[in-house]
């Protein structure tokens, strides 16, 4: 089911409930564009206020200028290019966000992933790991349950973390940057750095030219430069500062960095209980594609379609030609695609077999 409402270009979007997934895109256009299956979706509009729910995935197109405020999504969450306000009460699963303006997030339960703010971000409550990169505005954190990356934040930064953090700062004057960790912290910024450093932890070691470590210590005041910004890190386990933009990949040593470098995809690696949930959301949209894909079985059988057997793993889907004409084919949704390169991706079927089953799906033989 589709649906177009026109707002305006500066809608306010209150999403009060989405059962499912939520895909959320800015685009220039000044329509609403709405996606979801028949039944699932309530709209309602009063001018430019507009209030969405929906029973399963949804996927929504809005004005870039759009303000949009979301309650409840009981998946994942993927937000881009929105440059209104944004609110997100409760997210279950991961929250993935790039291109947009200012962010206030109450909680999200699963990952979290920003990439690109031209405002400031609040967290108040993250229960999984939080990666961060390029925010012209400041970043609060209330709390973090597993690590923190931070990287390229130009304003001030509050964070209490649980676990792990690195960050890869440039200090502004007069900001302040203020870091709680559970265990340990890695901190990198360029060699002509302009901050003052008050630190304390468990051990203390400083990979700065004209900086002398003090063995044993476990809290240093340190002034670089002018001093003109105030960084002040407090960590349950140790801390390292350096000037190496390299720190983070030769950090074996030191707590949970290893092998983070530049890349943050591999970041807070606490691979059994990520396995875990990834299985349970791979299998979600599994089965949700497995049902749309017979639903599409049963609509090509009632319009005469002959049959294509695809027999993988536990379901066997028919499809097509019982001699009379084939109709155009249809275009794979965005989610079915997915599904089946991320069961070829989990070795679930074979190549072939997924070449077959998009084919199928697409009316092909």
């Amino acid at each position: 089911m589709s649906k177009t409402i026109n707002a305006g270009r500066t809608p306010k979007i209150e999403i009060d409930s989405v059962s499912g997934d939520l895909s959320l895109v800015g685009w220039e256009g000044d329509d609403i564009l709405l996606k979801a299956d028949d039944g699932d979706l309530n709209v309602s509009q009063d001018g430019d206020q507009v209030r969405i729910s929906c029973g399963d995935d949804l996927s929504i197109r809005v004005p870039k200028g759009a303000s949009v405020k979301i309650n409840n999504i009981s998946g994942d969450a993927s937000v881009r290019g929105v440059m209104g306000q944004l609110e997100l009460q409760e997210v279950a699963g991961d929250l993935s966000m790039r291109d947009v303006n200012s962010v206030t997030v109450a909680a999200v339960h699963s990952d979290f992933s920003l990439r690109g703010a031209k405002g400031s971000l609040s967290i108040r409550k993250a229960d999984s790991d939080v990666s961060i990169r390029n925010v012209d505005g400041s970043v609060s954190i209330d709390s973090v349950s597993d690590d923190l990356a931070l990287r390229d934040v130009r304003g001030s930064i509050t964070a209490n973390v649980g676990e792990d953090v690195v960050m890869y700062l440039n200090p502004q004057p007069n900001n302040t940057y203020a870091v709680n960790a559970g265990d340990d912290i890695l901190l990198v910024m360029p060699p002509k750095t302009n901050a003052t450093l008050t630190l304390s932890g468990d051990e203390i070691d400083i990979d700065w030219d004209g900086v002398e470590n003090e063995e044993d210590t476990t809290s240093r005041v340190v002034m670089l430069g002018d001093g003109s910004a105030n960084v002040t890190l407090s960590a349950g386990g140790d801390i390292r500062v350096s000037n190496r933009s390299d720190a983070g990949d030769s950090a074996e040593d030191f707590g949970n960095f290893a092998g983070m470098g530049m890349d943050w995809s591999g970041f807070g690696d606490r691979i059994s209980r990520r396995v875990e949930q990834a299985t349970e959301r791979a299998q979600r949209k599994i089965d949700a594609a497995a049902r749309r894909i017979e639903q599409k079985t049963r609509d090509a059988e009632r319009r005469g379609r002959g049959k294509v057997a695809v027999g993988i793993g536990r379901w066997n889907w028919d499809f097509a030609p019982k001699g009379v004409p084939v109709p155009p084919k249809q275009q794979v949704s965005d989610e079915e695609r997915l599904v089946i390169l991320k069961m070829l991706q989990e070795k679930k079927i074979s190549a072939e077999e997924a070449e077959k089953l998009l084919s199928a799906l697409e009316g092909g033989s």
